[in-house]
């Protein structure tokens, strides 16, 4: 696959990766991203969108949520689609409860009752997801403008987000200082570097929630993708989607994606656990642990393009949902609308309630301490 993705790659750097896509121009492979105004706030705040290039990958990132807009991959044959979910307008991204393309903070995914005990004092966090937080709260980073700083170095091309969460916005004690960078590398990697600092022990989770269809957007489910996962083990939940605290077995579960199978092959099979989460939801318990460098563990084919993706991370979980919750009612960029099925997300995370579940590895951070989390996406086609 590798070999083809080359010589698609080859093609399209010789035209010099400028394309207009959608009547918006990106910049040049290798030059600085290019900005321009996507829309505004109701309170008149401006929301910017960025365009960049590098290595065969293009993709769009607004100021708001430093939500990934848009993913474009080339094909077995050269043909670029944008593989990601999402919206036209910064209305429909501040109306949504998806969280398509964001970055999620100050914690990603669960904690049971949006209540944590650190240092014997008991946090009462913003509820949005039955009784429970989910994904930093009702105002979690997916909403903020961050700040936005283009850069081109020896790493690639790229964006640095910075904001800064102050003490106890959505419960969560300590001003948390953060940046998210996103770099395209010359090999058309898609790499994101989390940091953040506190000046108060607090609770961090920070992860990307971009919903995937390699196909192409508004192209249908993704049931006939081909997954794999490095992980034996997965954390079952309870009717709230908040993991019991079991590290549970997948051999003989359809959580079993350590040999590669369809995501549909095993979805509809009758096993509490999809029943409870209507699919897959849940957190994968990944074999390489916690890692100072990223570390593959999962490989995403749609054989119909030939368009693959692997991911690779520090991270000692992800969470694999298949889009179980979109019902129709949206629509995206492609003019068509999202249902169940049509994307999925895996988000690499620590394990979702960790601030109240001690088997779990730990996301407490400290003042002096920096959180540090790395993830890398590498496509090819074939």
């Amino acid at each position: 696959m590798e070999t083809s993705r080359r010589t698609v790659l080859a093609t399209t750097a010789a035209a010099g990766l400028t394309a207009a896509v959608a009547g918006t121009s990106y910049a040049s492979a290798g030059r600085t991203p290019a900005k321009e105004l996507f829309g505004r706030l109701a309170d008149g705040t401006k929301v910017y969108r960025w365009s960049l290039a590098n290595g065969g990958t293009r993709m769009k990132v607004l100021s708001y949520g430093g939500i990934v807009q848009s993913l474009e991959l080339p094909d077995r044959h050269g043909r670029y689609r944008n593989v990601s979910l999402g919206y036209d307008t910064i209305e429909e991204y501040v109306a949504g409860t998806t969280f398509f393309g964001a970055t999620i903070g100050r914690y990603g995914n669960r904690i049971a009752k949006g209540r944590f005990t650190l240092d014997g004092k008991t946090h009462q966090l913003s509820v949005n997801d039955g009784e429970n937080s989910l994904h930093g709260g009702a105002k979690g980073f997916d909403t903020r403008v961050w700040d936005v700083e283009p850069f081109t170095d020896s790493s690639g091309v790229g964006l640095r987000l910075h904001y800064t969460s102050v003490d106890g916005e959505m419960g969560y004690p300590g001003t948390l200082r953060v940046t998210v960078t996103y770099t395209l590398t010359a090999r058309g990697d898609w790499r994101i570097d989390y940091a953040a600092t506190t000046d108060k022990a607090t609770v961090v989770n920070l992860t990307n929630h971009t919903y995937y269809n390699l196909a192409g957007e508004g192209s249908g489910d993704i049931l006939d993708h081909e997954l794999t996962l490095a992980a034996a083990r997965f954390t079952p939940t309870d009717a709230g989607l908040i993991p019991t605290g079991e590290l549970a077995r997948v051999a003989g579960t359809p959580f079993d994606f350590r040999r590669a199978k369809t995501v549909g092959e095993d979805i509809r099979v009758s096993h509490e656990q999809l029943v409870t989460a209507k699919g897959f939801d849940h957190n994968w318990v990944l074999d390489k642990g916690i890692t100072r460098r990223p570390e593959h563990f999962a490989t995403l084919r749609d054989p119909g393009s030939g368009r693959a993706m692997k991911i690779a991370t520090t991270e000692p979980g992800v969470q694999f949902y298949s889009g179980n919750f979109l019902d129709g009612t949206l629509t995206g960029p492609s003019g068509r609308t999202y249902r169940q099925g049509d994307g999925l997300c895996l988000e690499t995370q620590h394990f979702p309630d960790s601030p109240n579940q001690p088997k779990f590895p730990s996301t407490v951070l400290r003042p002096g301490e920096t959180y540090r989390s790395s993830t890398v996406h590498s496509f090819s086609a074939g």
